[in-house]
């Protein structure tokens, strides 16, 4: 009796353990699958949509400067001041939520990179059976951050960063687009 329940609190650890390492993978499969489906509800709960917001923004603009936290106002306040104008907006609107409706981001998750934008809730995706679903790829991984990336066929990646809020949860903060001259073309075929 002592063996059989030593066996068993050990295969509840390595699932546990198995688990642990995994759910950053499943995380990604859950967000490609609400996003096929439409699901913003399921969405939500996956994505922090203002991270992701603010990860994607500096990209689409190719300031890579402005990956880094801005100077306080103290230390640089025309700086400060000019960058309320160009964040505004009401007087540049941004383009990065063309980047987050359920069908850009189900092509995102498919490696369609910056080519994903042309997807939007008024052009519908291709047939879910025609389209290409690669496999993602563990780029990075840590204890409270994960990243995994998608490749299109040109080899341009997708880089898709997952942070930890809980033992079993992750949430995407980040994606990372692949660099402007790498633009994908369509997966279906």
């Amino acid at each position: 009796m002592k063996k059989l329940f030593g066996n068993l609190v050990l295969a509840v650890i390595v699932l546990a353990v198995i688990s642990f390492f995994a759910a950053p993978a499943v995380a990604f499969f859950a967000i490609r699958s609400a996003a096929e489906a439409g699901d913003v509800q399921g969405l939500a709960r996956l994505i922090d949509f203002t991270a992701v917001r603010q990860s994607i923004r500096p990209q689409l603009q190719g300031r890579p400067e402005a990956l880094a936290p801005p100077p306080a106002f103290l230390e640089d306040p025309i700086g400060a001041l000019r960058r309320q104008f160009e964040d505004n907006p009401i007087i540049r609107p941004p383009s990065v939520d063309v980047y987050l409706t359920p069908a850009a981001l189900a092509a995102l998750t498919r490696g369609e990179g910056r080519a994903a934008d042309r997807w939007s809730s008024s052009t519908p995706p291709p047939v879910a059976d025609k389209i290409r679903k690669p496999w993602p790829r563990p780029a990075y991984w840590g204890v409270n951050r994960a990243r995994v990336s998608v490749a299109d066929p040109s080899g341009a990646r997708t880089v898709f960063t997952f942070e930890r809020r809980g033992p079993f949860e992750w949430r995407l903060v980040q994606i990372g687009l692949p660099p402007a001259a790498a633009v994908a073309t369509p997966s279906a075929g």
